[in-house]
């Protein structure tokens, strides 16, 4: 089976954990990126990335790179390649450009020049031509240009990779799926402890925790790739990759359970798990976790609001009491927290054995993981 050069794109900070992923799904030659992974492999091994890869953001399968000085060559390099190995005639396509080129320097320009030299091939050698659709299109082309260099790929995933298909519905500021996907994996949990999440809003935290510890593969809930719509789309080799990562699925055996103190994203949450099938196994509670006398032993792992988005009354408070409860009701536990806000990290009482820096979209986050310990520090080491 031919061999190709793919780009996996992945959240910063992330790229560590995505580039363990795919090493651990086969890939070769794998190379850490800004915001993501550079790797060879097979077809087979690009719709493995897809269906399984727990923190890519989308798959480029990389065709050509060429040095381009001018808009000239930028052209013909693009009409010269065999665009009708991957789409047809009849088909629609969409081009999208970045360039930090010493010449072309607009990137709206740069996409509309390449959609000129592409459909100009069909033209030329069909007499007629593939339509743009910008939604929705057969083929998704990216064109990134260096300040002397052009990358062309191809999109094999179409929407980004965090929509699973599992969510039903969301409440606001929800964490992104890839990004608790490798939050969890930073953690080291690996479902021997149980694990919770007493901010859990819709459940993404729960859910990515429960795929993980049954070996679900993350793109089971997802009905659609891009990669479906090219020529050489093979069907019989899509369903063996299926099949062959549903053979590892396995029953869920660790406690997870989750809380909020919105009722409104309990049943959100709750909704979202039995579409998945864990709705029986994880249980989400209505709880203000500041009135919590439960104790917990275990990993905390959770998403507090920032002050960005939900706006909190007194931020410094709000973190405050979350000290508080993990050191007067977390003893043995780890305690996993994100926030944007440094102020905020201050206001918590403990000292972090982890600070992790990773970014929720533009925001630029720190991971904090927090270890409890039953009387003093000293004692325990």
């Amino acid at each position: 089976m031919e061999k190709y050069h793919y780009i996996a794109k992945t959240f910063a900070g992330l790229e560590s954990i995505l580039a363990q992923e795919l090493a651990d799904l086969g890939a070769e030659n794998v190379q850490n990126l800004v915001r993501g992974c550079s790797f060879e492999g097979n077809k087979k091994l690009m719709y493995r990335v897809n269906y399984e890869c727990r923190t890519a953001l989308r798959v480029l399968v990389v065709l050509k790179t060429f040095m381009v000085n001018s808009e000239r060559d930028l052209y013909n390099n693009l009409k010269e390649m065999p665009w009708e190995n991957y789409m047809d005639s009849m088909g629609s396509l969409a081009v999208d450009a970045v360039t930090f080129h010493k010449v072309m320097k607009h990137s709206l320009y740069v996409a509309q020049l390449s959609k000129d030299a592409i459909v100009d091939r069909f033209r030329d050698r069909e007499g007629r031509r593939p339509s743009v659709d910008l939604v929705s299109p057969d083929v998704r082309i990216h064109v990134h240009l260096s300040p002397d260099e052009c990358t062309v790929a191809l999109d094999s995933s179409g929407d980004p990779l965090f929509k699973r298909g599992y969510r039903l519905g969301s409440v606001d500021a929800p964490i992104n799926e890839v990004l608790a996907a490798g939050l969890l994996a930073l953690t080291g949990w690996n479902g021997e402890k149980p694990l919770h999440d007493p901010m859990c809003g819709s459940g993404t935290f729960l859910i990515e925790a429960a795929m993980l510890a049954t070996h679900t593969p993350c793109g089971k809930f997802r009905s659609r790739f891009d990669f479906m719509k090219w020529v050489d789309y093979d069907d019989e080799l899509w369903q063996s990759v299926q099949s062959e990562a549903d053979e590892n699925i396995q029953p869920l055996t660790c406690k997870i359970s989750g809380a909020d103190a919105s009722r409104r994203a309990v049943s959100m949450a709750n909704r979202n798990l039995q579409h998945v099938g864990f709705s029986e196994q994880i249980v989400v509670l209505p709880k203000d976790y500041f009135r919590t006398t439960e104790n917990f032993e275990g990993t905390i792992v959770t998403n507090p609001p920032y002050d960005e988005r939900m706006k909190l009354d007194d931020t410094a408070a709000f973190y405050q009491q979350m000290g508080n409860i993990f050191k007067n009701y977390c003893a043995g536990s780890e305690a996993w927290l994100i926030t944007s806000n440094e102020e905020a990290m201050k206001s918590v009482g403990l000292r972090p054995s982890k600070k992790i820096k990773v970014f929720n979209g533009k925001l630029e986050c720190r991971f904090l993981k927090y270890e409890m310990y039953s009387g003093s520090k000293k004692r325990n080491e």
